[in-house]
């Protein structure tokens, strides 16, 4: 297993080098989006509309963080299960996403889509939403500030810890008979 130290924006072909279960520290810029905000993105690019941040080149987090408590930046902010995502993660792949974080398997299609657009899944684990937090330096709520949780927010990252679960060429962890060796 490697070890890559990355930053967002991520070259493509940087991308390419990391494999499954590889591991990530990743600093710089992701954006938070769970089911509604999606519905809501996929929504605006049907209507040809803009979407509340320019997809290209980002890391959306499957994430809905709590509030932040007195000198913090962000309160607990744990993994989403992503295949909740999958009915849009195609588009928004279409549309230039390179990276997803979140949590458990992905199905065929978001695995495909990866292949074709070189795009990456990143998972870190549930449970951890207390730590997570602390790699978080930065956060501002950008769109759907009445989805509560589930609005849109970007965040300043400082050495997030990552594993590779899908990688550019659709190899996925979940399905690798020894993933936990």
């Amino acid at each position: 297993m490697k070890i890559h130290h990355l930053t967002t924006p991520i070259d493509r072909k940087v991308l390419k080098d990391i494999k499954v279960g590889d591991k990530v520290l990743l600093s710089g810029t992701v954006y938070t989006a769970r089911d509604a905000a999606h519905k809501r993105m996929c929504e605006a690019i049907a209507k040809g509309e803009d979407l509340p941040f320019d997809p290209k080149e980002q890391i959306i987090f499957y994430a809905g963080p709590a509030p932040a408590p007195p000198g913090f930046a962000i309160g607990s902010v744990g993994p989403t299960t992503s295949y909740r995502m999958d009915a849009y993660t195609p588009q928004m792949l279409e549309q230039g996403i390179q990276a997803m974080i979140g949590k458990g398997m992905r199905n065929d299609e978001v695995k495909a889509a990866c292949q074709k657009y070189g795009a990456v899944y990143f998972a870190t684990a549930g449970g951890v939403a207390a730590l997570l937090s602390g790699c978080i330096t930065e956060a501002k709520i950008i769109a759907y500030e009445d989805l509560g949780a589930e609005s849109i927010r970007k965040l300043q990252i400082k050495d997030m810890p990552l594993w590779v679960a899908v990688d550019c060429s659709g190899n996925d962890i979940y399905a690798q008979k020894d993933a936990c060796k």
